[in-house]
């Protein structure tokens, strides 16, 4: 290694030869015996455990190509079901899914670590997952800690500094990082303070809570052992060096340690991306009145409430027993609206005080000298290390199929779930094993807070989630004043309260950056600034009747972003959860919102999380409404933000249904969506249709064939399976000549191929049916635009697509504006926000059929057949003439017109290892396969881990 390798110089060798792996113990089993799976649990989290690389790693990356040992491991596996699901049997389910089972078999192990008397880190030959085992409580947390500062130390890094809004001091100022940090500071502006009395306000739940705070000091310590370990032996990770924290010759400078207050903060980052829903009502008050201004008070009211589709009748619901769970549907007469004047709303100033890059729209770039060897990472973070679009463009995520054991062939039920968190490198979750006192479980936690497993297994049970997005985010206008008397405009930092006008309080960062190896842009700085009342951070300014207002943005879940901790520890107590009954006593200490599956050798069951805040009966939950004028949350106290919430019988929850299907869709009959997206026609029915018609005909439910429908519904395209067989009737009410004729053959030949986005062959990089595909992408646009924009005129129109985007596919492309990018490029989730429902519905209205729920108002030709007919055949020959180039007008990863590129999904690098693209598939990035043959208490045969 003298070598002549170009990039490696002697010095940088010398720094990775030095310390660069850790002392081991020799291999022993890790076998817990407390499995009672049998071998019948598997998971998977590509790309791969090992998220961490030092520089020389980094850097043969870049040059060769090279992977660290399980970087990417889980990547090739995950991907290749798309094309082996059909074949899948349950001899060849490890082909495509980790073997779950607790422990490591002696022959098995990897590496074996005591970073403590009380500890050991067992790492498996497959997949370099940690099994942690305790002989203390804290031991197991330290453990923890240690295991998640070697496999996501960079990331969690990162991570915290998002979360405060001081991203680009740490990373860089790339625009991206930018635009990440301001958007997370707008949700949860905190000062250190605010962050310590959410620990304090924990650790004041009783026992509970006080285990809580043990857990996470322990869990630091462990973190923080690792920084210095790795710092001194100079294996930490290499984005130090590359962002010029650490010098790679001297190895001077730091690497802060974690805190508790970071905790907090990282749960605030996974809240606000995840466990949030509702908001968003001064958009909806401009898209109503633009509605009444087109179609009069009363029709424009019908208009909205139909397209707004708070509760479908049509819609897919989890519970599909026709159960009943009121929550967050407008009053017949709703009071106390603060609407806003036309023209009047103007977005809260975030941003002060630019200097240098920051005063520019394009940045320049500086090419700062780098060391010897580092060349071939320059600009590495030069598009940011995170989207920039990561929260304001955040979509539903996650899916479940869960079927009882009544329907399945053991008699034992079966579950195929998991969180669609999105594609990165590392990625955002990580996978473990936790054995120790009043802990055990194995599966993915988020980076950072991995103190417990947060999705996953326990020792006969398994559990999962979705983001279920209900309304716990409200905004109230609170009327501007100035304390001198003089009158308020829309720049006043007053506010009047309780008859007094008092001062919006502040919360800045003070961000600045220089330009470094892996992020060139040049040197600037801003402070971020925002003002809050005690309704929480404002979010707009407008005015009501001529008078100057600020829109603020309440979240339940604002100051209190720690205390979901209680229900994740008794997730993961096996003394806690014995049945399906206690699991959902768990999940109800989880405030964030989420949809909670659960599965054991006996029963599965469903239950709703989050902080629902009970409201005035008087208030419409999707406009804004006044703030201190009666209309408040019922037993609201600013102090803490504290208010009334539903109790847990009324969240939905269900034990036992023959079936459940979850894909971010609506929960149950009357419980109002917090978006406009659960329309008649949503992702999940790709689901739904796909088991039902596994338990109508009679098919028993196996691990495989469960698995098989969730795969096909991956690939399936939703507007070719539920819109395309209505347009085609339309179209065929006449012969069809021309270019729209040919297109029209094409697609009726897709939907006979299973309308699906997959490869003609492995690797071929070109789908089946290519032509067919490119004809839809471009044509859904087109057609709803043709269908909707005549009747409802641009303004109104505009405004509905700022309430719900109308496309979200594979690619990001194909929406109102032409090439226009909606939602982040390569993220595999697609079709959850979209007018699907508005299309079905205004199409079948056209045709004369049935239509539960109708729109408001006739769309598509004025409600004309033969003017609706010529809309869609000239808007299909519009389609059928784009190039490709058009449809698919390429990124920084792909060329124009390269279809199956546009679609991959890319992990998308938070530091500094790349990997390769894979076809796309629309499925939850950790995904877990069980069904458990016994209960603790019964015998079972053990099983390790391979």
């Amino acid at each position: 290694m003298r070598l002549r390798i170009r990039f490696l110089t002697v010095p940088v060798l010398a720094m990775l030869v030095t310390g660069l792996t850790q002392a081991v113990t020799p291999a022993v089993a890790a076998v817990p015996g407390n499995d009672y799976c049998a071998g019948q649990c598997n998971d998977i989290l590509p790309p791969g455990e090992n998220g961490s690389a030092t520089v020389a790693e980094i850097l043969a990356n870049k040059v060769f190509g090279t992977q660290p040992a399980h970087a990417d491991d889980q990547l090739r596996k995950y991907a290749d079901l798309a094309g082996g699901y059909k074949k899948l049997t349950t001899a060849t389910i490890g082909k495509f899914f980790n073997d779950s089972s607790f422990g490591v078999a002696a022959d098995q192990v990897a590496s074996t670590l005591k970073p403590r008397a009380d500890v050991t880190i067992t790492r498996d030959k497959a997949t370099g997952v940690p099994h942690i085992q305790g002989t203390t409580r804290a031991g197991t947390e330290f453990g923890a800690g240690y295991a998640a500062g070697q496999d996501r130390l960079w990331l969690m890094d990162i991570m915290r500094r998002v979360g405060r809004g001081q991203l680009t001091s740490y990373a860089g100022g790339a625009p991206a990082n930018r635009e990440l940090e301001q958007s997370f500071f707008v949700a949860a502006p905190y000062t250190e303070d605010e962050l310590q009395q959410q620990i304090d306000a924990v650790a004041a739940r009783g026992s509970r809570g006080k285990q809580g705070l043990s857990d996470a000091q322990a869990y630091l310590d462990g973190i923080n052992k690792y920084i210095t370990d790795s710092h001194n032996g100079r294996y930490f990770p290499g984005e130090y060096v590359l962002t010029g924290h650490v010098d790679a010759i001297t190895n001077a400078g730091t690497i802060e340690p974690f805190k508790l207050t970071d905790l907090v903060v990282l749960a605030s980052v996974v809240g606000a991306q995840f466990g949030a829903g509702g908001g968003g009502e001064v958009q909806n008050a401009v898209a109503k009145l633009a509605l009444q201004e087109k179609y009069g008070a009363e029709q424009g009211e019908k208009v909205w409430q139909s397209l707004r589709a708070e509760s479908d009748p049509e819609a897919v619901k989890t519970l599909h027993d026709g159960q009943k769970f009121p929550y967050g549907n407008t009053p017949a007469h709703p009071q106390g609206l603060a609407m806003p004047d036309p023209g009047s709303v103007t977005d809260q100033q975030l941003v002060y005080d630019r200097t240098g890059s920051a005063a520019g729209s394009t940045p320049a770039k500086v090419a700062v000298p780098a060391q010897k060897g580092q060349e071939a990472a320059r600009g590495m973070f030069d598009n940011g290390v995170l989207p920039g679009n990561m929260l304001k463009d955040k979509h539903g995520m996650s899916n479940a199929l869960v079927v009882s054991g009544s329907k399945t062939a053991s008699g034992h039920p079966v579950a195929v779930f998991g969180p669609q968190t999105g594609y990165f490198a590392p990625q955002l979750l990580m996978l473990q094993e936790l054995q120790g006192p009043g802990i055990s479980a194995r599966g993915a936690s988020f980076a950072g807070l991995s103190l417990y497993v947060l999705l996953g297994r326990g020792q006969d049970y398994s559990w999962s989630a979705t983001t279920s997005a209900q309304d716990i985010t409200d905004t109230f206008a609170l009327p501007l004043c100035e304390p001198s008397g003089q009158p308020a405009t829309k720049d006043s930092n007053y506010y009047l309260y309780q008859g007094k006008c008092v001062p919006m309080d502040t919360v800045e960062r003070k961000d600045s950056w220089t330009p470094t190896v892996a992020d060139g842009t040049a040197a600037g700085s801003y402070t971020l600034r925002s003002y809050r009342t005690k309704y929480g951070p404002v979010t707009a300014r407008a005015t009501v009747g001529g008078k100057p207002v600020a829109y603020s943005s309440s979240r339940s879940s604002y100051f209190h972003e720690a205390d979901s901790l209680i229900g994740f520890q008794e997730f993961n107590d096996p003394d806690f959860v014995h049945s399906a009954a206690d699991f959902q006593k768990a999940a109800g200490d989880v405030n964030f919102t989420f949809n909670w599956f659960y599965a054991d050798s006996e029963d599965v069951a469903y239950f709703n999380s989050g902080a629902n805040p009970v409201r005035s009966p008087k208030a419409d939950p999707m406009m804004p409404a006044w703030g201190d004028r009666g209309f408040d949350w019922q037993g609201w106290n600013p102090a803490g933000n504290k208010a009334d919430y539903t109790p847990a019988a009324q969240h939905p929850q269900s034990v036992n249904q023959d079936y459940y299907v979850s894909w971010n869709n609506a929960q149950a009959d009357e419980y109002a969506s917090g978006g406009a997206d659960k329309s008649t026609v949503h992702r999940a029915d790709l689901l739904d249709a796909r088991v039902k018609a596994l338990i109508s005909s009679g098919t028993k439910v196996t691990r495989v064939n469960l698995t098989q429908a969730m795969a096909d519904a991956a690939l399936a395209d939703l507007r070719a399976e539920r819109i395309l067989p209505l347009l085609v009737q339309i179209l065929d009410k006449a012969p069809l000549t021309g270019a729209a004729a040919d297109a029209e053959a094409k697609l009726k030949t897709w939907l006979e191929h299973g309308h699906q986005r997959v490869e003609s062959a492995r690797g071929s990089k070109r789908y089946n049916d290519a032509d067919a595909i490119r004809i839809m992408d471009a044509w859904w646009p087109l057609l709803v635009s043709a269908e909707f924009k005549p009747a409802m005129g641009d303004a109104a129109f505009t405004a509905m697509t700022n309430v719900l985007q109308i496309n979200e596919s594979p690619s990001g492309f194909q929406n109102e504006v032409p090439g226009k990018h909606v939602g982040q490029p390569h993220q595999g989730s697609s079709y959850q926000h979209g007018w699907w429902g508005y299309v079905s519905k205004d199409l079948r209205t056209v045709l004369g059929q049935p239509v539960a729920g109708p729109l408001g108002a006739k769309f598509c030709g004025g409600g004309d057949l033969g003017a609706c007919r010529t809309a869609l055949v000239d808007s299909l020959t519009q389609a059928a003439a784009q190039p490709a180039n058009a449809v698919y007008p390429g990124d920084s990863d792909c060329s124009a017109g390269d279809q199956w590129c546009a679609d991959t999904v890319i992990q998308r690098p938070l530091g500094g290892i790349a990997h390769g693209k894979i076809s796309t598939q629309n499925r939850p990035t950790f995904q877990q396969v069980v069904e458990y043959p016994a209960h603790r208490g019964d015998s079972v045969t053990p099983v390790y881990a391979h």
